[in-house]
């Protein structure tokens, strides 16, 4: 592999593993017993994950273009924004770091898990899931959510925005999304940050945990791999 794709690849390892410790943390606060933060709600999980993808993309721009999301990568290859040949080393390297920040999430709440008897809490630190249970409206979600995510993404390429200031506004996107759509299944709109944390949680010997919800863990895999696509399909169509 060329050295230049290592270090690129290294820099998606890096940012997802911050985006999804500082995301999948925040959902732990608040959702595992015994916390400083448990019940603090939905806005303070949205806030959250909006601040870690910010600090997941500082922590690994100087090495690469800090997609942290497979969904992103496919979509900006279909239109030729980065190469093909850096695919699939990103998709791999995001798989890692999604794993190991989820790993390193059931470390830092360690004894909570012990102290939540919620089964479906556990899961939900770890991988999204719906509020209520329907493929198609679930499918649908995703697939809104991560459109309007790559679209704006590829919009902020034609703005005015200052380099070091692009990581807060993708912040600012992620929290929007999550505010106002992700609601209905959590909004993973990155199939790593899902598949990554629910392997964890399957491998994991986490106390009092159940099944990893397999039969659902498709619709965030798929979900956000048709919206990013589509997206980035109806950027390139606009003047």
């Amino acid at each position: 592999m060329d050295n230049s794709i290592m270090v690129q690849a290294l820099g998606e390892l890096v940012g997802t593993f911050i985006l999804v410790l500082l995301g999948d943390g925040v959902v732990a606060g608040v959702s595992l017993a015994k916390t400083k933060a448990n019940d603090a709600g939905w806005i303070a999980i949205t806030l959250g994950w909006g601040f870690a993808v910010t600090l997941g993309v500082y922590a690994s721009a100087f090495m690469g273009p800090a997609h942290l999301n497979p969904a992103v990568t496919l979509a900006f290859a279909i239109i030729g924004k980065v190469s093909w040949s850096v695919v699939l080393p990103f998709i791999i390297a995001q798989m890692i770091g999604a794993f190991l920040g989820a790993v390193v999430v059931w470390i830092q709440y360690y004894p909570h898990w012990q102290a939540t008897d919620d089964q479906s809490a556990i899961l939900g630190t770890f991988a999204t899931g719906p509020a209520i249970r329907s493929p198609f409206a679930n499918l649908m979600s995703e697939i809104i959510g991560t459109f309007v995510l790559v679209f704006a993404l590829l919009a902020l390429t034609r703005g005015q925005f200052t380099e070091g200031l692009n990581p807060l506004v993708v912040g600012v996107i992620i929290t929007a999304i999550g505010l106002s759509l992700g609601g209905t299944t959590g909004y993973a709109i990155n199939p790593a940050r899902d598949l990554g944390p629910r392997i964890a949680h399957a491998v994991l010997p986490i106390a009092n945990k159940g099944d990893s919800d397999w039969q659902y863990s498709w619709i965030p895999v798929i979900g956000p791999f048709v919206g990013g696509i589509l997206g980035a399909l109806l950027f390139v169509l606009l003047p």
